[in-house]
C-alpha cells in the first residue's frame, strides 16, 4: 500500500477509536456515580491492574511477531484510565480536606507582620525580606532552622529563607525543614545577587590571604576564588563574616558579601562581582504556618510522596500535562528513614482558584500517600 492508503486506514480507525472512548468516557461518568452513591473511593489500584494486565496480555497474543504491542497499548490505556479518573474525580468533587482549607485561605499578607530571617543587617536575606516586608523591621536569628521554629511557635508571623540559587542549585538544609515541618510558602522573591569581595579599609587584594563567608556564597565564587588561591572558611552568613573582618583588624582576612554589608560594617567593596557565573539570582521565600492565597498568585509548591509502583512519577506527571499547567521545578530529597523513601518537591504555574486545577490537587491529595499543598502565592522578580 502508498502512504496515502495507509493514512487513510488509520483515520478510519482513529474514528472509531474516537467513539468508543467517548463511549469508554461515558461509562466512567456512571461509574463515578455509583461509587458516589456507595461511598466509594475514585482510585481502585487492583481493577486498574487487573485492566492492564489483561490489555497487555490480548495485545501480546495479538502480536505473533512480538513487535512490542502490549507494553505500548498498556501505556495507552494507562492513560485512557489517567483521564477517566480525573473525571471522576471532577465529577464528585473529592479533596473535601483540601477543598475546605483552599476556601477559608487567607487572600493577603498580614498588615504590620512580624519577620524574622537568618543572619544581620545587610545580608542578603535583608534584602529579600525588606523587598518582600517593605513595612516590617525583621528580627534577625543566628541559624535557618531558628527562622523555622519562629514560625512554627508563633513567635513570627514570617521567615524568610533562601530556596535555591540560579548557579549553586538547591539549598537542601531549608528543602529538608520544609519537609520536616510542613510550613507553608507565603510569598516568594528572585533577587539578583552579586557578590564582592569585602576587605578592611586600604587592604589590597594581593594581601589577602584566607576568604569567609556562607558555603552557598563560597560556592557561588568558586572560580574566582581558585584563581586567586585564597584559603576558604565557612561561616553562618554573609553579612555576619563580614562584621566578622571587621572586628578582627586581621588585613589577611576578607569576607565574600554585598556591597550593603560593606557598608553596614564600615568595609571596602575590594572587588566588585566576584561570582562564577552572570546574572547570579537567588530565590527567596516567606515561610508562614497558615495558607495564604493572593488573587494575583501564579505559583504553586507541592509535597508529596508516591506509591513503590512501576511509572508512578511519570503517571503523577501526566496530570499536569493533561491539564496543560507548566511545571517549573522539581526536586526530590530524602525521608531519611534508612528505606531509601523520597519526599518530591513540585513547583508549576497557577493559581488554585481555578476550578481545573483544584480538581487536580484534590485528586492527587485523594490518591498519593502523602501530599501538602505547601502554598500558592505571587513571586516577584527584583531588577
Amino acid at each position: 500500500m502508498d502512504l496515502s492508503t495507509i493514512r487513510r486506514d488509520i483515520d478510519d480507525i482513529d474514528q472509531q477509536l474516537t467513539d468508543l472512548l467517548c463511549r469508554r468516557l461515558d461509562r466512567a461518568r456512571q461509574v463515578a456515580a455509583y461509587k458516589h452513591e456507595n461511598g466509594l473511593p475514585v482510585l481502585n489500584e487492583a481493577r486498574e491492574r487487573e485492566v492492564l494486565d489483561g490489555v497487555e496480555r490480548r495485545s501480546d497474543a495479538s502480536d505473533p511477531d512480538h513487535h512490542g504491542y502490549g507494553r505500548a497499548n498498556r501505556q495507552v490505556y494507562s492513560t485512557v484510565m489517567e483521564v477517566s479518573r480525573a473525571m471522576q474525580h471532577r465529577l464528585l468533587n473529592g479533596g473535601g480536606a483540601l477543598r475546605a482549607e483552599l476556601k477559608h485561605a487567607a487572600r493577603t499578607l498580614k498588615a504590620s507582620p512580624r519577620v524574622v530571617c537568618q543572619g544581620a543587617r545587610g545580608s542578603f536575606s535583608h534584602e529579600a525580606t525588606s523587598a518582600l516586608f517593605s513595612d516590617a523591621t525583621p528580627q534577625f536569628l543566628p541559624q535557618w532552622k531558628d527562622v523555622v521554629e519562629a514560625v512554627k511557635n508563633g513567635d513570627a508571623d514570617y521567615g524568610v529563607l533562601p530556596l535555591e540559587n540560579s548557579s549553586t542549585g538547591s539549598v537542601h538544609e531549608v528543602y529538608d525543614l520544609l519537609i520536616q515541618n510542613r510550613c507553608r510558602i507565603a510569598a516568594a522573591v528572585e533577587l539578583p545577587v552579586e557578590q564582592c569581595l569585602l576587605t578592611l579599609p586600604g587592604v589590597s587584594p594581593d594581601e589577602v590571604k584566607t576568604v569567609v563567608s556562607h558555603p552557598q556564597a563560597l560556592a557561588q565564587c568558586g572560580d574566582f576564588l581558585k584563581q586567586r588561591g585564597y584559603a576558604e572558611r565557612r561561616h553562618d552568613n554573609t553579612a555576619t563574616a563580614a562584621e566578622l573582618v571587621a572586628s578582627t583588624g586581621d588585613r589577611t582576612l576578607a569576607a565574600i558579601g554585598s556591597k550593603a554589608a560593606a557598608a553596614e560594617y564600615g568595609l571596602q567593596t575590594a572587588i566588585e562581582g566576584i561570582q562564577t557565573f552572570g546574572g547570579n539570582t537567588t530565590r527567596f521565600v516567606a515561610i508562614s504556618r497558615e495558607l495564604c492565597i493572593p488573587e494575583d498568585a501564579d505559583r504553586i509548591t507541592l509535597l508529596f510522596c508516591l506509591p513503590h509502583t512501576t511509572g508512578s512519577l511519570y503517571h503523577t506527571l501526566g496530570r499536569f500535562a493533561l491539564e496543560g499547567l507548566n511545571l517549573t521545578k522539581l526536586e526530590s530529597r530524602p525521608l531519611k528513614t534508612g528505606r531509601f523513601e523520597y519526599a518530591f518537591y513540585l513547583d508549576f504555574e497557577g493559581n488554585a482558584r481555578s476550578e481545573h486545577t483544584v480538581s487536580l490537587l484534590c485528586a492527587l491529595s485523594d490518591e498519593l500517600p502523602q501530599f501538602t499543598l505547601l502554598g500558592n502565592y505571587r513571586e516577584k522578580a527584583m531588577g
